[in-house]
């Protein structure tokens, strides 16, 4: 993530780095599919002539204006000739997770994840990945990557808060301000926080913003329990189309989608103001990682080689979000400095939660979201 945190407590979830053995499964005998670097293949040049062959590479949930997404797959199709298969661009990690699970050994299961920290985990957990490291492995922190190569992170932002300025007379800074009665009917999420990262994100912000930890995310749930009896909360997942229709003039959603909104948004007369919130700082990163069951072995390898490239880290940034090797390309003169530039400026020291402590968190949240806003 970008050097500077913001005020008050920040966090930044990363890939904990840990051991293990490889998970590709004994029915994949292909070359490509047990490659864990370039080099097995013998180098990048026969990569590409692999990926090529193949012709095609599936991917899910991954929407056009999530961190630049829509560029990020028009681009690698133009550069290597690939066919991209985008599957339900508005889905969830859940949804990913479940279509990489159900599909072993299918044509159309899912070549490469991208997924939150606590769902990665849980595709770790049920043996989906291929342990691959990407040529620049080197150059990713220590804490940003698995041991193994099973998942690394990716590209990342903080929880925000993203107001219509022409709908609501004062645009929120906090957590706190959320409360108040001028906020009536006007407050959403991007989803819902037992299947999507970015609203688990949200409850874990409003836990730490309200005396909570990174072990008792308790009083997050407390607090939209709280925003939905006061009328607040509004039970509608928020997107820029909801947005337009005055629906959820409010939503808290990762910087870099409430940031990509604001252009769309002023087009259509919106005067979308985007904030982090001082009192409840939380920023994670997004994970990739390669299916085990990939029916494009070659094509997953090539992706995840694309998107930690310079090219591919300048596309997120283009995109508002922060890419894992942002520091080392500030410091080697490979970023792109217009773009880093208008990410958010934000201060303080990260702290971070313990894969446990992530895994009960989630528990906790999938267990009580419901009772909190049902």
């Amino acid at each position: 993530m970008r050097r500077a945190f913001a005020g008050g407590v920040a966090v930044l979830v990363a890939a904990t780095a840990t051991g293990g053995c490889g998970y590709a499964p004994a029915a994949v005998t292909s070359k490509a599919a047990t490659a864990r670097s370039a080099a097995d293949l013998g180098g990048m040049d026969a990569l590409v002539k692999a990926a090529r062959k193949e012709g095609r590479l599936n991917v899910y949930a991954l929407a056009p204006d999530w961190a630049n997404y829509g560029e990020m797959i028009k681009t690698f199709e133009r550069k290597y000739g690939i066919e991209v298969n985008n599957e339900n661009p508005g889905g969830t990690s859940q949804l990913a997770l479940g279509a990489a699970d159900k599909r072993r050994g299918q044509d159309r299961a899912v070549d490469a994840l991208d997924l939150g920290t606590a769902f990665m985990r849980n595709a770790q957990g049920k043996r989906l990945l291929a342990p691959y490291k990407v040529t620049g492995w080197r150059d990713i922190p220590r804490a940003q990557k698995q041991a193994d190569g099973s998942y690394l992170n990716n590209y990342g932002g903080y929880i925000s808060i993203g107001c219509d300025a022409k709908a609501v007379k004062r645009c929120p800074k906090t957590f706190a301000e959320l409360l108040e009665p001028q906020y009536r009917n006007k407050i959403a999420l991007n989803g819902n926080p037992a299947e999507s990262s970015s609203a688990f994100s949200a409850v874990f912000a409003a836990a730490l913003a309200n005396g909570g930890s990174f072990g008792d995310v308790r009083p997050g749930l407390a607090f939209f329990k709280k925003l939905r009896q006061r009328g607040n909360f509004v039970p509608v997942e928020s997107s820029p189309a909801t947005i337009r229709k005055g629906e959820t003039p409010i939503s808290l959603d990762w910087d870099y989608l409430n940031l990509g909104y604001r252009k769309e948004l002023l087009a259509k007369g919106v005067d979308w103001q985007v904030t982090v919130p001082s009192d409840g700082s939380y920023s994670q990163y997004y994970n990739q990682g390669v299916n085990a069951y990939a029916p494009h072995p070659a094509a997953a390898r090539l992706w995840l080689e694309f998107l930690y490239s310079p090219q591919g880290q300048n596309i997120w940034l283009r995109g508002y979000s922060r890419p894992a090797l942002l520091d080392r390309m500030e410091t080697d003169g490979t970023a792109d400095k217009k773009a880093a530039a208008r990410l958010p400026e934000v201060h303080g020291t990260p702290e971070f939660p313990t894969p446990e402590q992530e895994d009960a968190a989630k528990a906790a949240i999938n267990e009580g979201w419901g009772k909190a806003v049902g």
